[in-house]
């Protein structure tokens, strides 16, 4: 059986050495959300900081760690598609704090994949078109929810009472990915059969 993400990441010797499982669901809906594929290989070792050699000390549990990871890519990129996507079980809206520190921690994590995907973004949404207001948008309710007092505070400033306010770009987040995903694919297929 393979072992699921949350296993992997509960092994007290990878504490610290890997994202949370929020920022790696993050990261990966960003690399799912991504109009042009890219190869895991190119990005899994991000996932521990970017150095050469990985946390595990076994190449079984290496990818035993891939393999989690590309299913849950699978399984996002499958969801964005279909608009079926839903915010994981944790992250969540929270009286005290706006959002759980899940919710945080999945948004750094998307913001920190868009940051490897955004020349494709950019060449497929250049400023000034429709498609880019889009991609802002969703980029910015990603960024209110990655830092939320932040955004409480400008929003107040403009005389908007910003906890309704979140609670709206909570609920509308599934929505905005899985229609930019949508987007995007469709931009990419236009340009690859394009340059055919």
């Amino acid at each position: 059986m393979s072992l699921s993400l949350t296993a992997i990441l509960s092994n007290p010797e990878l504490e610290n050495k890997l994202l949370t499982e929020a920022q790696t669901q993050g990261f990966i809906a960003a690399m799912a959300a991504a109009p042009n594929l890219i190869n895991p290989n190119e990005w899994l070792a991000f996932l521990w900081g970017g150095e050469e050699i990985s946390p595990f000390t076994t190449a079984e549990d290496l990818e035993a760690y891939a393999n989690a990871v590309v299913n849950l890519w699978n399984e996002y990129r499958e969801a964005f598609l279909s608009g079926q996507w839903q915010w994981p079980k944790a992250c969540q809206l929270d009286d005290e704090e706006i959002v759980t520190a899940q919710t945080r921690q999945f948004s750094e994590g998307l913001l920190q994949g868009w940051q490897l995907t955004r020349d494709d973004w950019e060449t497929l949404m250049p400023e000034e078109s429709e498609n880019n207001a889009l991609l802002g948008g969703v980029l910015l309710s990603i960024s209110m929810l990655f830092d939320p007092e932040t955004a409480l505070a400008t929003l107040e400033e403009q005389g908007i009472e910003g906890l309704d306010e979140f609670k709206e770009i909570y609920n509308a987040v599934p929505m905005m990915l899985s229609g930019l995903t949508m987007r995007g694919f469709e931009l990419a297929e236009a340009e690859a059969s394009r340059d055919e």
